[in-house]
């Protein structure tokens, strides 16, 4: 399968903006490659480990009630592996080194994310691919076993709006 070229240029734009990544990959939620830039590392192994780490990523924010999956990241002795969800359908991996600042590096990640999200999900696959007229969408399978338990509904409450108090001062006394 050949890479997206969009995708591609983002994984390109991406690792110039932060110079201490050593790889990109993009990959389907099943742990296929969709694209890489990846030196050094064997892309269709690290893919079907992020495709394990995504899976139990998700069962594990679920199960502790945080909501969707949006991004999980590693660290090594020699540095780190960020996660993010990309669209529905992809996860954008980056491979970095220790001396990474961790904020950027999670900032980028999430703004490559939203981008290759947003390419991917517009292009069309056979789940979203529009269909002639007259034909009719097939019905999913009856699903059998155990049905997921849906999660909690957390609500929030508002901000009390904050107060300025116009000449405070502190003073200490000797």
């Amino acid at each position: 399968m050949s890479a997206d070229p969009h995708i591609l240029d983002e994984l390109r734009r991406l690792r110039a903006r932060v110079p201490q990544l050593t790889g990109a990959l993009v990959t389907g939620v099943d742990g296929r490659v969709l694209a890489q830039d990846t030196p050094g590392v064997d892309p269709d192994g690290t893919a079907a480990l992020v495709g394990t780490a995504h899976g139990a990523a998700v069962k594990l924010a679920d199960a502790t009630g945080q909501g969707e999956f949006h991004e999980l990241l590693v660290r090594g002795v020699y540095g780190y592996v960020a996660a993010y969800a990309a669209g529905g359908t992809a996860v954008l991996t980056l491979l970095a080194q220790d001396r990474v600042n961790v904020g950027r590096l999670l900032l980028e990640g999430r703004r490559a994310a939203a981008r290759i999200g947003e390419l991917g999900d517009s292009r069309p696959t056979p789940a979203n691919q529009t269909r002639p007229a007259g034909e009719a969408k097939p019905q999913p399978a009856p699903e059998t076993g155990p049905q997921p338990k849906p999660a909690a509904t957390r609500t929030r409450t508002p901000r009390a709006p904050r107060t300025t108090t116009t000449n405070a001062r502190t003073t200490t006394e000797s």
